[in-house]
């Protein structure tokens, strides 16, 4: 059985087809007090919906509301009976704050991983920034890696392409993205990047020669565009030709997409981890293949 958190919905049911296991209805409840509420009806007649040995529960914690909503659907397979719990994190949210950053700040994706693993028997998550953030659940999570998922909407037509990643640490995933699209050949290379404080971060293209070529970007979130437009701007001033981003966690909140187009992208490409208008591909067949 496949349950969707509110937020992963399509997700869920491409998961669903992928396996070829039943999808159960979910719903989500506000009581007057603001308190949320997710049930799953279906656990209550499980005649309907097929074996109830296991149940997948796949839910991008994209807010703090996801995760209550995700601790009730596990705890609800639980008092279903439900003998197997197997949680999907399409994005895990938190992820991010994986050290205490000053004294006093918390280590945030170990106290939501520890909420996470005390109602759930496994844990799977997709393209984590840090893999690091895995060994906080218990037991350890399984990290997938749905890079190769982003050369698929790329344009069959990319001139003498580079394949750019945000820094030096992620170039693996450029280089991923880059065979998945075709025979490798293309170069692949890095932003320097420079932290100058926990939210300003500068990042320059790197001396790769861009003139007339095609730029694909790959990176593993986009937030905020930010720091990301104003790279691809630099690009458009080396005489680049077109450039395209590909992540697989579409965050883009506030204006990001409106930096991005400002600066020259000609378009942005996600999966459905984090479910856009930018989700192009979908990371089912990466997840199915670790269920």
């Amino acid at each position: 059985m496949i349950i969707s958190g509110a937020a992963s919905q399509a997700l869920a049911a491409a998961l669903a087809r992928e396996l070829e296991e039943p999808l159960a209805t979910a719903e989500y409840d506000r009581f007057p007090d603001g308190e949320l509420l997710a049930t799953v009806p279906d656990l209550a007649d499980s005649d309907g919906i097929g074996d109830t040995d296991r149940a997948i529960i796949v839910a991008s914690t994209v807010s703090s509301d996801a995760h209550l909503e995700l601790l009730q659907l596990q705890d609800a397979a639980r008092e279903a009976g439900v003998s197997e719990v197997v949680t999907v994190l399409p994005y895990m949210g938190y992820a991010r704050q994986d050290k205490a950053f000053e004294a006093g700040h918390p280590i945030s994706a170990r106290a939501v991983a520890r909420a996470i693993s005390s109602t759930t028997d496994r844990v799977l998550t997709v393209t984590p920034h840090e893999d690091a953030v895995c060994e906080f659940f218990e037991p350890t999570a399984t990290a997938i890696d749905a890079a190769d998922r982003l050369a698929e909407p790329l344009p069959d037509d990319l001139t003498n392409p580079v394949f750019l990643s945000p820094d030096a640490g992620a170039t693996d995933l450029a280089k991923t993205v880059r065979d998945a699209y075709g025979d490798g050949s293309g170069e692949t290379d890095y932003f320097e990047k420079v932290r100058h404080s926990g939210t300003e971060v500068e990042i320059t293209p790197s001396d790769v020669d861009v003139t007339g070529r095609d730029v694909v970007v790959a990176d593993d979130i986009i937030a905020t565009g930010s720091t990301m437009s104003e790279a691809v701007a630099v690009l458009q001033e080396r005489g680049v030709g077109r450039v395209f981003v590909t992540c697989v966690h579409p965050l883009l909140a506030s204006n990001a997409v409106t930096k991005l187009s400002q600066a020259g992208v000609e378009a942005i490409y996600g999966t459905d981890t984090i479910e856009r208008q930018q989700s192009a591909v979908s990371v089912a067949p990466s997840i199915a293949a670790h269920l």
